[in-house]
């Protein structure tokens, strides 16, 4: 059972010409999630600092004490929502079982990022694939039924609109990138060269880094 479920865990080509997987991100071990927050967070700060300097200095009022108070301020802020953004982060965490199932579907024109409600375990997941592999329907289309169809949330990237590739390998990560969009794909270890070489070949627009 382990060995099929680890089997199943891989990236998959399916009758329909997709490749799928799931993957079950450790909240707690990964800290891709918690780097994104504080990074918006930190622009967000950064933008309402700028902003203020730059009314000072159109009211003729900066001075460099002034400029190292009110730089003092923010970073007191930046210290508090740190603090505060590690709780809400371990609550979500908690609430979650300390991880969350994520299955993700490639093809030569895009890659779907579909995140499963917390009460939606790996193993059902794993469940509903193999249904499909072991020919439970005759439509391979239905795989958007049932568990699969229950998605919290759902990222699309279409490749030709991907502007940069970044592969993460220590987070078993890729961060996929278009103009206003960004998506996160996780990858296990067995299949990460593969999914990022067939995403830089499919992405023509994208700048991409090794993969190191």
């Amino acid at each position: 059972m382990q060995k099929e479920e680890k089997e199943m865990n891989r990236v998959t080509l399916y009758p329909d010409g997709k490749y799928r997987w799931v993957y079950e991100v450790s909240m707690m071990r990964n800290p891709s999630i918690l780097i994104d927050i504080f990074k918006v967070l930190g622009i967000s700060l950064g933008i309402v600092w700028l902003f203020t300097v730059l009314l000072d200095i159109f009211d003729d009022d900066l001075s460099l004490e002034k400029l190292w108070n009110l730089t003092l301020v923010f970073l007191g802020l930046m210290l508090a929502f740190v603090v505060i953004g590690l709780i809400a982060y371990t609550i979500l965490a908690w609430s979650y079982g300390w991880k969350y199932v994520v299955i993700f579907t490639m093809d030569k024109k895009e890659l779907v990022h579909q995140q499963m409600p917390h009460q939606v375990k790996k193993a059902q997941v794993l469940g509903a694939l193999a249904a499909i592999v072991g020919g439970a329907t005759a439509n391979p289309g239905m795989v958007g039924t049932g568990v699969l169809a229950a998605s919290r949330t759902t990222s699309r990237s279409t490749l030709v609109n991907v502007k940069k590739l970044t592969p993460v390998r220590w987070m078993n990560l890729i961060k996929v990138s278009q103009l206003l969009q960004k998506n996160r794909v996780y990858v296990p270890d067995e299949d990460f060269d593969f999914v990022y070489d067939f995403l830089c070949q499919n992405s023509p627009n994208a700048a991409y880094r090794p993969k190191g």
